[in-house]
């Protein structure tokens, strides 16, 4: 009985204890991470968009350089 009891309250102890950690440590870890990966996100969709926006405007340039060869050859 007394062996039992002790392990009851060794179980109760740790699983207290994960719980804790659980709680105190690794939400707000988890919660700051997602908070990073958010904030990673829209970097990346902005710099995607910005790249888009200078391949767009460095293929306009070529588009209108080669047009003006185009005049110049006729």
């Amino acid at each position: 009985m007394l062996i039992t009891r002790g392990f009851s309250l060794t179980n109760f102890v740790i699983a207290s204890s994960a719980l804790c950690f659980q709680v105190c440590v690794l939400y707000p870890w988890h919660e700051k991470l997602e908070d990073d990966f958010k904030e990673l996100k829209k970097e990346h969709l902005r710099l995607l968009q910005e790249n888009e926006e200078n391949r767009v405007r460095e293929l306009q340039s070529i588009k209108d350089h080669l047009g003006l060869l185009h005049q110049k050859v006729q």
